[in-house]
């Protein structure tokens, strides 16, 4: 098949996207589809011969790429396209992907995760892996998300919705419950995420999440362990706890970097089988009730008593060789590049 795979992009989520992207570009190819790799945001630059060759390019344009300690400089990668329009799309896009027997979202966060992407494709009839935009984009807002699988039946810790400025800070400080999560609606990659537990944390919280975001999320804070479940065709994969460094969250460095600075994650997570049950079915539950396709991943604490309690779901998790549903995947026997092409063809009869 010829397969377009889309990453990078223009959100605070580029870098992992980036990896992702051309990670699964190189599983396909070793399978012998003809896949490349598509900046969304760049788009195809530095190509200019006719778009129908752009797939017998000999390595699918997957360039060295890594994660780094810091999020992206979002300027800089905009003020290097040669396209300086206000477009979110870059040269050729949407043209090559109309090329496509396939267009494999390799996106995280705006943009690529929040369903805008996915009503494009659907617009110009052209086949994409993952969920169509209304799941996406309802998942992607953690306050919608919360709203749906809470009614759902699925325990969330208590939450309230926030809209705030740097002038409203010194009351909220005193008001809002301590210790807490502040999270923006639309964050990825605990980017845009502070967990602090005192006052004085809290302010500093506060200013440092406000520019991620126009809405909050405020919720009490769960200590337990961290558990993560996939879903794979309408199946719950083996659930994953996470364990970050001594005295860490789970934030991006510890979610991205290895050695010391990096979290363990444990597959299959040593918990009990009705612990299992238990955690699984309400990450299936949210899946469904967000109205999710093909695969996804929720997010939950487990407290002292064996609470499960859900954080988040996301549509189009991280996707490299060493990502959590790549290796809840392996602990089943199958392999990177067989996951992706599974995605490919799930979401090929999804959408017939």
């Amino acid at each position: 098949m010829k397969i377009v795979v889309l990453g990078g992009g223009i959100s605070t989520e580029r870098h992992v996207s980036l990896v992702t992207a051309t990670s699964v570009c190189r599983a396909l190819r070793f399978l012998g589809h003809q896949a490349i790799f598509v900046d969304m945001f760049l788009g195809l630059e530095d190509f200019t011969g006719p778009l129908e060759d752009a797939f017998d390019a000999p390595d699918g344009f997957c360039g060295q790429v890594s994660i780094g300690h810091e999020a992206p400089d979002l300027q800089a990668v905009i003020a290097s396209r040669r396209d300086q329009s206000a477009s979110r799309l870059g040269k050729n896009v949407l043209e090559v992907c109309r090329l496509a027997d396939c267009v494999f979202l390799g996106l995280h966060g705006a943009d690529g995760e929040d369903g805008k992407i996915q009503a494009a494709l659907d617009l110009l009839g052209v086949p994409y892996t993952g969920s169509g935009p209304l799941g996406s984009a309802m998942a992607m807002d953690k306050a919608v998300a919360k709203k749906i699988v809470s009614a759902a039946g699925v325990r969330t810790p208590e939450w309230q919705e926030l809209s705030f400025t740097e002038a409203d800070i010194p009351q909220l400080k005193e008001t809002l419950p301590v210790p807490c999560a502040v999270k923006a609606v639309g964050g990825g990659s605990s980017i845009g995420v502070a967990l602090p537990d005192t006052r004085e944390e809290l302010e500093s919280a506060l200013h440092e999440v406000l520019p991620y975001g126009r809405r909050f999320v405020v919720e009490r804070k769960i200590v337990g362990r961290e558990l993560t479940v996939p879903i794979l065709d309408e199946r719950a994969l083996s659930p994953i706890e996470i364990v970050p460094p001594e005295g860490m969250s789970f934030d991006y460095v510890a979610k991205y970097q290895s050695g010391d600075e990096g979290a363990r994650e444990l597959c299959p997570a040593p918990i009990g089988e009705e612990e299992k049950r238990r955690v699984s079915e309400a990450a299936l539950a949210a899946h469904r009730a967000l109205g999710l396709s093909v695969y996804s991943r929720s997010d939950f604490i487990m407290d002292a008593e064996g609470q499960m309690w859900y954080l988040e779901t996301n549509t189009l998790p991280g996707m490299t060789p060493n990502s959590l549903i790549p290796k809840a995947a392996a602990a089943e026997g199958m392999s990177y590049a067989q996951l992706c092409e599974k995605i490919v063809l799930l979401s090929l009869q999804d959408r017939v």
